[in-house]
């Protein structure tokens, strides 16, 4: 049987009944999911306890109208509608119909069966109402903003019931550079099956689309490099002041030999290819680089200084950071260390690791819980209740006072930023729960090692470029 045959397959009586029972019973406050998929089940519970949406919700919201994009982000949106454009005969003759949405999970357009756009209009599947998960629930176009592959939902695996007689497929297209959604194509059809090749078509849209994106990418990347050589000549007279030039994710596309050692890189690399940048491993700079493309967004002669710790350093290393172009589109920033002769940045966006303890017990409502899963069953964990976590491949285990979990999340990298005020980042593959520290051990090089207060006491290396964050959140 092809993909789309053994997706039809399922899609029977037995199993959806299945699937229907455990919407009620998840509905109702329990968390048995027996019959659901993970990724189903994942997003039923960041609708329940996230985002509060009604089940019974019977329409689409009408989506927020103040929401400006970019040019980039246009040219994605014209894209996607080529690519829709190209198949809309086929989809329209098997009932269903394309769509694509904005990051917002706002519906810019809609192509496809008339007969099933007149049951879509029924829903607010139009123009400017909001698939966002957070207004809609679980459907194809907002699950796919919150997921990095192509999802299917099938009939009552949609969170509100009203749209339990669809199936949906759905994929998004990320910034390759962020990684943030840009967009999201979605074919949907009303009680019927969906085409056999939606999985294909739509993986080769994203694919595609995504490739055009590389390419823009790579250029904003030589763009940013030039400016980096420019501003070299400059900095060079300047005693004690190095020059990095970082992208809008934090990323180093080139440092100059002083501050490729404060960011733990290699020094005079250029690297314009976005999957060849340099990750410094600095969650402080990370936030500095998302706020300073808020604020030049909103002003391009803004430039704005603050301090960050940076590797093998014990005292705050003052920066000042400096938007660059490219036909008006934010590239990047060079961020010149060693001087802060500009406005200075908000204390709140470059909290050091030793305030943690003073942020302890902070956000620990029902929505801030980190999501694990045991057999069929999803577990809702406090922050306090994790002793490590531990990333093995493609997964991420947790040990916690239930026992090794395994996380709901794929990536210690995003699980990082969920426990960023109880945990640290002591290692590439470990993050520990600064309260369930046991022991430490120093070695005969000076290398420490955790004894966690797990069962097992559980060892745990610190990495050398993460031990002196370590003791600054310890005060040792």
């Amino acid at each position: 049987m092809g993909e789309m045959h053994r997706l039809r397959a399922r899609t029977g009586g037995g199993d959806q009944s299945a699937v229907y029972g455990a919407w009620e019973r998840f509905v109702r406050g329990e968390d048995d999911i027996r019959g659901v998929r993970p990724e189903v089940a994942l997003s039923w519970q960041r609708c329940r306890d996230q985002y509060r949406v009604d089940p019974y919700l019977a329409e689409a919201p009408v989506a927020i109208t103040d929401v400006d994009h970019t040019l980039e982000h246009d040219v994605v949106f014209a894209e996607l509608g080529f690519r829709a454009a190209a198949v809309v005969n086929e989809v329209s003759n098997a009932g269903g119909v394309v769509t694509v949405t904005d990051a917002t999970g706002r519906m810019l357009a809609q192509w496809g069966n008339t007969d099933t756009r007149n049951y879509a209009a029924k829903a607010n599947m139009a123009p400017w109402f909001s698939w966002a998960e957070g207004s809609t629930g679980t459907n194809g176009m907002g699950t796919a903003l919150e997921s990095r592959s192509p999802v299917v939902i099938r009939g009552a695996e949609h969170w509100c019931q009203a749209f339990h007689d669809w199936n949906c497929a759905g994929v998004a297209v990320r910034d390759v550079v962020t990684g943030d959604p840009v967009a999201a194509l979605n074919i949907s059809c009303w009680r019927s099956e969906l085409p056999e090749s939606v999985r294909a078509w739509l993986s080769n849209a994203a694919s595609r689309t995504q490739f055009m994106l590389r390419r823009r990418a790579r250029d904003a990347g030589a763009e940013l490099i030039a400016a980096y050589n420019h501003a070299r000549n400059r900095v060079r007279v300047r005693v004690g002041v190095s020059l990095a030039a970082l992208d809008p994710a934090g990323r180093v596309v080139i440092a100059d030999d002083r501050a490729s050692v404060l960011l733990g890189v290699p020094g005079s690399t250029p690297a314009s290819d976005p999957a060849a940048r340099w990750n410094p491993g600095l969650p402080e700079l990370a936030r500095v680089a998302g706020y300073a493309a808020k604020q030049a967004s909103r002003n391009p002669d803004w430039v704005g200084a603050t301090q960050i710790f940076t590797h093998l350093a014990d005292e705050p290393t003052p920066i000042s950071i400096r938007p660059v172009f490219l036909a008006g589109h934010l590239v990047g920033n060079l961020v010149e260390f060693g001087v802060s002769d500009a406005e200075q940045l908000p204390h709140t966006h470059t909290t050091p690791h030793h305030n943690h303890s003073q942020q302890q017990g902070q956000g620990q409502g029902r929505g801030s819980r980190v999501v694990a899963t045991r057999d069929n069953r999803m577990v809702l964990l406090h922050h306090p209740e994790i002793s490590f976590a531990e990333s093995d491949g493609n997964d991420v285990w947790l040990t916690t006072d239930q026992g090794r979990l395994r996380a709901a999340t794929p990536a210690l990298d995003k699980l990082e930023t969920q426990l960023a005020h109880t945990g640290l980042r002591v290692h590439r593959q470990y993050i520990v729960n600064l309260n369930r520290i046991r022991e430490i051990e120093r070695g005969t090089k000076g290398e420490l090692t955790l004894i966690m207060d797990d069962h097992a006491h559980t060892m745990i290396p610190v990495s050398r470029r993460n031990t002196p964050a370590l003791r600054r959140a310890l005060g040792i």
